[in-house]
């Protein structure tokens, strides 16, 4: 799966990423109510605290709860709420090993459409429909998996150069105007 990212912003947690099919679903499953960086590095910080080079979904799913949540808990804490998202993160890797063996590239594998990809991401536990086209576009986008339908799957994040998502961050200037996206987009939820 080797692809250079940029989305942690951080040269260590980014080769993770780059490398590890999980570590890019915890992540995007870590997206949310956090900046996005700090999110990505989440599964780097992750394999660190457990001692490992790379995250194994069969090991994070047999880890004891309460101490799973303490490894995300502890200073700096992997996430605005760490118990929460240590529940979510080992749903998810139950999840793969049930259904994929603990092989997070199987989600993607052998698709053959970007409607059996969004539904394959949707059923992940942790993942609504906005996270599954999310993914779908930054599969495509930054790792060249493009089943037939992919940007129609993805929705308005498959767009080319929309700047909409983590799917559309290459670094730092991307990441900017995808926060600005995101700020103009909250601002005109509110009403102004």
């Amino acid at each position: 799966m080797d692809s250079t990212v940029r989305l942690a912003q951080q040269p260590e947690a980014d080769a993770l990423l780059g490398r590890s099919p999980l570590a890019l679903l915890v992540g995007m499953l870590l997206d949310q109510q956090v900046p996005m960086e700090w999110a990505f590095s989440g599964p780097y910080t992750i394999a660190r605290r457990m001692g490992r080079e790379d995250l194994d979904a069969h090991e994070i799913a047999v880890y004891d709860p309460e101490r799973f949540g303490a490894l995300l808990a502890e200073k700096p804490a992997v996430h605005r709420y760490p118990g929460a998202m240590a529940r979510r993160v080992q749903q998810l890797c139950g999840h793969l090993v049930e259904q994929y063996d603990g092989d997070a590239a199987a989600v993607w594998r052998d698709v053959t459409t970007g409607r059996e990809l969004l539904a394959r991401l949707n059923a992940l536990p942790g993942y609504g429909k906005q996270k599954a086209q999310i993914f779908v576009a930054l599969l495509g986008k930054q790792f060249h998996v493009r089943p037939q339908g992919w940007r129609e799957a993805a929705g308005p994040y498959g767009e080319a150069g929309s700047y909409r998502s983590v799917a559309d961050i290459t670094g730092p200037s991307s990441l900017a105007k995808v926060r600005a996206y995101k700020q103009e987009a909250k601002r005109a939820a509110k009403g102004g």
